[in-house]
């Protein structure tokens, strides 16, 4: 008998080992959550059955050009019966919408969608008497009890029996349970394919985070007692006073970690890993990068959410990845199960519009109703929004930290000089370098920043300059963040950068305003608000000790624009406020920020989130069950990279790839760069660019995505 095989190159994973591992997977999660290991387990199995399908098995070997819409799942649903009558509810609710929301699916391929098409059920029918004997031999393999082969009458009323289920659950309110596991399951296998039993031995292990109760004097909060009755914490300190180490004290159990950008969960990811690592063998620690499928649907673009792999001791990712069970995305209610009860570090909250302030309150909100102990550090937070969290989360649950003034004297670190361009900048940098400083140039935008740099060579042509920001290959700003940390793979001084001697030159956006463990000399910054200034001003003079002199660093900001598009993207307003309350010549104080903060936002527009959120103030949750909502908020509404490109000589190694090879690869991208770029079916379905728009130096140039500029010789191999 020809192999049956549950995915293609570069995997072909035979459909046997795939249903074996998911089985694996969901029962080990069904243990974690409770729930019925039977059913999880008999659920996996009947989940992909329908991929013996040879409408399926051609697909897999480019060989059905048919064009006629088939989904496996529904071929599935044609062996419901295989397990016994009160089973299969559950079981249904495994299957049918592992992928696809069952009505107004993004590509009108959900099981209801289907019903007003053409004449689906026969089609996944097929000629049963043909296909059907090899899938009930491999449930005969896979254990399953009692399997009597039935014929296609039989096959044909369990598919009525589904449709009329699902009729019925989506009139219901709320979210599948079920769905969820298999979900979680599934991806966690697919992903790991080979290594899903020895991941699943590392799965839901609570971390010991005994590393982080150190003591140093200057660490202030390193002294601070972090164990309490107090469910929650909020936390206001200085950059650098140990808010990281303190907010891990505060965890009990599993931890989810975030921080505001993508590019600079990376670096966080390399330093938990390493503090971690003697104290947990093999610990579980994982980066979420948001990856997006975008697929078109009238003209429109649709957006679907890359799941994190269940049972992470910790994972690194962002609070917008988190927000999607705020939204329904798809997979949201995979996220839902593996982060009830666990810690939430929501770290360096700073927000910069009434957007994703009203998302991290809508987000805290709905944690809170999954039980889980939320931990939010800042050093810049306006008032108003430390209100409504204490409110949310009630200050009688909420241990709350602050430093004295005193304590923060003590971080005074910068003086502050203003400037009317970049241009008054470049005498500056000129005696920086003759002095053999570290300098650190951060603009707003990816473009300026390529520019910056391009000047930067052309005037130091004898300096190391380095050029970091979010649109590079994942794994060549893997390797740029090593060189600016200046470590090895050991952690090991390489000499260069952050730990060299001689003058350099790094040029950034705002990925460094947090996690990254630099410290630089001097700084030269565009105006930012006030919040994400005094972020970016902690990677200059960073480093202490107790040996070392207090002494000031210099930090130059330039005025704002003066035009609301060359603001973007933030709020030109904003951007005046932040740049007249900053003292010009003078220290910057780290007691007075709180004042500049709250000058600077005297009141927050928050955004009416709760209409677009599918969890309600009132602990109702708007959304039918089986579905999830292909459109986001998010994707139309905040400033974020949404889909992933790569070169067009990357296409044939991304397509033999697997999983983490695949991420290396991606560039992230904001959609409407892309759109009308030719787009992968592979992985995350990037969008296909020249090679000519991309360089290792640069990263990608969005001006030069053009479909002109494609390599014919490529486009015929």
């Amino acid at each position: 008998m020809e192999t049956l095989f549950a995915k293609s190159a570069p995997e072909w994973t035979p459909l046997k080992e795939h249903l074996i591992q998911v089985a694996s997977a969901a029962t080990a999660f069904a243990d974690y959550l409770k729930m019925d290991r039977e059913i999880a387990h008999n659920g996996a199995l009947l989940h992909d059955i329908g991929k013996a399908h040879p409408r399926f098995q051609q697909r897999l070997r480019g060989k059905d050009n048919s064009g006629i819409v088939f989904r496996h799942e529904i071929s599935s649903l044609l062996f419901l019966s295989v397990f016994p009558e009160e089973q299969r509810g559950p079981l249904l609710e495994t299957v049918v919408g592992h992928h696809k929301s069952v009505r107004n699916d993004a590509g009108d391929k959900g099981l209801l969608d289907l019903e007003e098409g053409y004449d689906y059920q026969d089609f996944h029918i097929g000629d049963w008497d043909a296909w059907s004997p090899a899938a009930f031999a491999l449930f005969h393999e896979l254990g399953v009890p009692s399997v009597a082969p039935f014929d296609k009458t039989v096959a044909g009323k369990n598919l009525v029996w589904a449709v009329r289920y699902c009729r019925k659950k989506v009139r219901e309110r709320g979210y599948s349970e079920w769905r969820g596991l298999l979900m979680g399951a599934d991806h966690f296998a697919s992903a790991l394919i080979g290594r899903t039993e020895s991941q699943l031995e590392r799965a839901f292990r609570k971390p010991d985070l005994g590393f982080y109760d150190r003591r140093h004097e200057l660490y202030p909060l390193s002294y601070r007692a972090a164990s309490s009755s107090k469910r929650h914490s909020l936390v206001v300190a200085c950059t650098g006073a140990g808010k990281t180490d303190f907010l891990f004290r505060r965890t009990r159990g599993r931890v989810f970690y975030t921080l505001p950008f993508q590019a600079s969960i990376n670096a966080m990811y390399h330093r938990v890993s390493r503090d971690l690592e003697k104290s947990n063998p093999g610990l579980d620690i994982r980066v979420l990068h948001a990856s997006s499928s975008v697929v078109r649907r009238k003209k429109e673009a649709e957006e679907a959410v890359l799941q994190p792999l269940f049972g992470s001791s910790i994972k690194i990712l962002t609070p917008h990845q988190l927000a999607a069970i705020a939204f329904g995305l798809k997979g949201y209610e995979a996220l839902l199960l593996d982060l009830k009860g666990c810690d939430i570090i929501l770290d360096e909250i700073h927000t910069y519009s009434g957007i994703s302030q009203a998302i991290v309150l809508k987000l805290v909100q709905v944690l809170q109703s999954l039980h889980c102990r939320i931990h939010i550090g800042t050093a810049t937070m306006p008032s108003e929004l430390y209100r409504r969290i204490l409110d949310l989360l009630g200050r009688e649950s909420i241990l709350e930290v602050k430093l004295s003034d005193e304590e923060m004297d003590g971080f005074d670190r910068h003086r502050v000089h203003k400037l009317a361009s970049f241009e008054e900048a470049y005498p500056l940098i000129d005696e920086a370098m003759d002095g053999g400083e570290k300098v650190l140039l951060v603009c707003n935008r990816v473009a300026k920043a390529q520019e910056i740099h391009r000047s930067m060579r052309e005037r130091y042509p004898h300096i190391d300059i380095l050029l970091l920001h979010s649109r590079f290959k994942r794994g060549d700003r893997n390797e740029k963040e090593k060189e600016l940390l200046g470590l090895d793979v050991q952690g090991r001084p390489l000499g260069r950068y952050n730990t060299g001697d001689g003058a350099c030159i790094v040029v950034s956006t705002q990925i460094v305003e947090v996690s990254l463990d630099i410290s630089f000399d001097r700084m030269v910054t565009e105006c930012a608000p006030i919040d994400a200034l005094v972020q970016r001003f902690g990677r200059i003079n960073r480093k202490r000790s107790q040996d070392r002199p207090k002494e000031l660093r210099p930090v130059h900001v330039i005025a704002p624009p003066s035009c609301e598009k060359e603001a973007l993207p933030y709020d030109l307003e904003v951007l005046n406020r932040s740049f007249a309350v900053l003292p010009d010549g003078n220290v910057l104080r780290e007691r007075d920020l709180q004042e500049y903060i709250d000058t600077v936002f005297p009141s927050i527009d928050f955004m009416k989130i709760e209409e677009h959120s599918v969890f309600k103030s009132d602990g109702s949750i708007r959304i039918d069950k089986l579905t999830h909502r292909s459109r986001s908020i998010l994707f139309e509404l905040l400033d974020i990279d949404s889909v992933v490109c790569i070169t067009e000589s990357d296409e044939a190694r991304y397509a033999e790839s697997h999983f983490e090879d695949r991420l290396n690869l991606e560039i992230p991208v904001r959609y409407f760069s892309v759109r009308e770029m030719r787009q992968s079916d592979k992985g995350h379905r990037p969008f296909i660019i020249p090679d000519g728009a991309y360089s290792r130096i640069l990263g990608l140039e969005i001006g030069l995505i053009d479909k002109s500029k494609f390599d014919t010789n490529l486009q015929f191999l």
